[in-house]
């Protein structure tokens, strides 16, 4: 439905981490709390949002390469197909050629 109207499932995700990203410095920067304090939840959240970055492009890897090993399958076994089909044809070709030879002889 979001495809529809031009917005990717990556976009969509990227969107809403960037969002969470700017909107847990602004509840850190705004918070009443000592510099040392702020900074180092500021540390923590960033490494949080790497590792689930991180996750997330791992699991996208996966899938793509997932996708990609069915995508060969699929594509030789339709080039097999093809493959026999375009010799039966060959042979069915050839015999009706030798079928038209016998009937001129």
């Amino acid at each position: 439905m979001n495809e529809e109207r031009g917005f990717s499932a990556k976009a969509l995700f990227i969107s809403f981490l960037l969002g969470g990203i700017v909107g847990a410095g602004l509840a850190l920067l705004l918070a009443p709390q000592s510099g040392k304090d702020t900074r180092a939840k500021i540390k923590e959240t960033a490494e949080d949002v790497k590792e689930k970055a991180e996750s997330y492009i791992k699991e996208a890897k996966e899938k793509i390469i997932s996708t990609l090993d069915k995508a060969k399958e699929t594509l030789e076994e339709k080039k097999s197909a093809i493959t026999k089909a375009v010799e039966a044809g060959k042979e069915a070709y050839e015999r009706e050629l030798s079928k038209d030879k016998e009937q001129e002889s």
